[in-house]
């Protein structure tokens, strides 16, 4: 829009110096012509009290000789007389040029070498027609004309590169205004809802931005409405879960006993997480992440909790990646739910003895988590990423899956500026690839890490406690 500006204005501006200059420049030549002739004729002039008084021949040469031009040579006269015409001077006009103004008794200008001859007729005292002639030097005929035009160019010049200026300023005073209400706009995009924009700039630029402030006032106050609304309806299954609790509490000893306590706490903790998430996030400044944590840490934290009931199914499991400490902008519980989400979705949509991996890779500016199986895979991986679809049901006739589990995933992902992606594994079945930005761009995808094995087989308790959490999750 700026540089197109510029163009315009220097388009304008170009034809309004071509439209005066032109003929201004035209009108200076004639200028200097006319000039240059007029003073010829008045130099002509100088010689016609001599001729009405005398034809001799030694008068009209010292006349002649007393005038400027005549004495540089630049001036003639020509006198008819009886033997023939009588030639004082410098002649440079032909005889036949001469002639056709002593006859058409009017002056002429008439072109000869090096410049022009002004043929001036003047009447003698005998009743015949004398002809003056003054030589006008080219060089006096276009004297200053090129100066002028130099002139003339260069006020064209100033003219434009001043215009040029000009529009470029008033470009930038439009353009600028236009790009920041722009990047606010990618950035409310993406997740920065502080993201506010400068009233300023054009009228139309104050009111897009005055309505681009006030659209992400209401997009801040809809999401923590919704946040508020979250909180509220976990705050309601406080109640029923006390209940469940008491009930549990009285069922005595035995595995399924426990179970059913060690569920229940689950889900009290579950409900709690909720709550003081929704209550305490806010929508932080642009530019700025949360306090985020070490992805390492949390990885080995949750593949040590699922380990335990890996190892009751017979599952093969390998974990990559983790043996150095790898900052994201993630809080600890968010990247904690989205690894159960899909660890859980492993458990619940594969058959047992089904071997799963964990790979973590850093590629500088984003961290990959890949976490692959070798079931059955997802049969439409579009599907499974749409909010409240489950990709597996389908083709494992599981019920009773809300379809939220990778879409928390997504979430996460793309808070931090990356994306969610589904595809096939080496293993055979699915590969969950969340790639996580480190600095809000879109990273650059890794290579796989090689696998290991993790865990030996750890006590009762806390088989037990992974199986309770993860029908509590489902």
């Amino acid at each position: 829009m700026r540089w197109a500006l510029v163009k315009v204005c220097l388009a304008v501006t170009a034809m309004v110096v071509i439209a005066f200059a032109v003929p201004l420049g035209l009108v200076i030549r004639e200028m200097a012509s006319d000039r240059a002739f007029s003073d010829a004729e008045r130099q002509a002039a100088m010689i016609a009290p001599t001729l009405s008084i005398t034809t001799d021949r030694e008068e009209l040469t010292r006349a002649v000789l007393s005038t400027e031009p005549g004495d540089r040579g630049r001036l003639a006269v020509h006198v008819p007389a009886e033997g023939g015409p009588l030639d004082i001077g410098t002649r440079r006009a032909t005889p036949k040029d001469v002639a056709t103004v002593r006859k058409a008794g009017r002056a002429s200008i008439t072109e000869v070498t090096g410049g022009f001859a002004l043929l001036q007729p003047t009447a003698l005292g005998t009743g015949d027609i004398a002809v003056v002639e003054v030589f006008v030097p080219e060089g006096e005929v276009s004297h200053g004309v090129a100066t002028a035009w130099l002139m003339l160019a260069g006020v064209g010049v100033a003219l434009i590169v001043g215009s040029v200026a000009v529009a470029d300023r008033l470009g930038v005073r439009m353009v600028q205004p236009a790009q920041r209400l722009a990047g606010a706009a990618q950035d409310l995009g993406e997740g920065r809802l502080g993201t506010r924009v400068p009233e300023e700039g054009p009228s139309e630029l104050r009111s897009a931005a005055v309505a681009f402030n006030s659209m992400a006032d209401q997009v801040v106050q809809l999401l923590a409405n919704e946040r508020e609304l979250a909180a509220d309806l976990s705050h309601r299954l406080r109640t029923p879960l006390t209940v469940l609790r008491l009930n549990a509490a009285s069922l005595g000893e035995g595995p399924a006993a426990e179970q059913t306590r060690a569920a229940v706490q689950q889900l009290e903790h579950e409900v709690d997480t909720i709550i003081r998430t929704a209550r305490e996030q806010r929508p932080q400044p642009s530019g700025q992440t949360g306090a985020g944590c070490d992805a390492s840490e949390v990885i080995r934290e949750r593949m040590g909790f699922w380990s335990a009931l890996a190892e009751d199914e017979g599952r093969e499991v390998r974990l990559a990646g983790v043996d150095r400490t790898v900052r994201i902008p993630v809080a600890r519980p968010e990247l904690a739910a989205a690894l159960d989400a899909l660890l859980g979705n492993v458990f619940r949509h594969t058959p047992e003895g089904t071997a799963f991996s964990v790979d973590v890779h850093h590629s500088g500016d984003a961290v990959i988590v890949l976490v692959s199986d070798a079931g059955p895979g997802i049969s439409d991986p579009e599907a499974a990423l749409a909010r409240g679809t489950s990709g597996r049901d389908a083709a494992s006739g599981s019920v009773g899956s809300t379809g939220l589990g990778l879409d928390i995933v997504r979430r996460v992902a793309e808070s931090t500026g990356g994306d969610l992606r589904i595809g096939r594994s080496v293993l055979g079945g699915t590969e969950v690839r969340i790639w996580i930005g480190l600095y809000g761009s879109r990273p650059e995808r890794g290579r796989r890490g090689h696998g290991r094995r993790v865990g030996r087989r750890t006590g009762w308790q806390r088989r037990r406690d992974s199986r309770a959490a993860t029908r509590a999750q489902h």
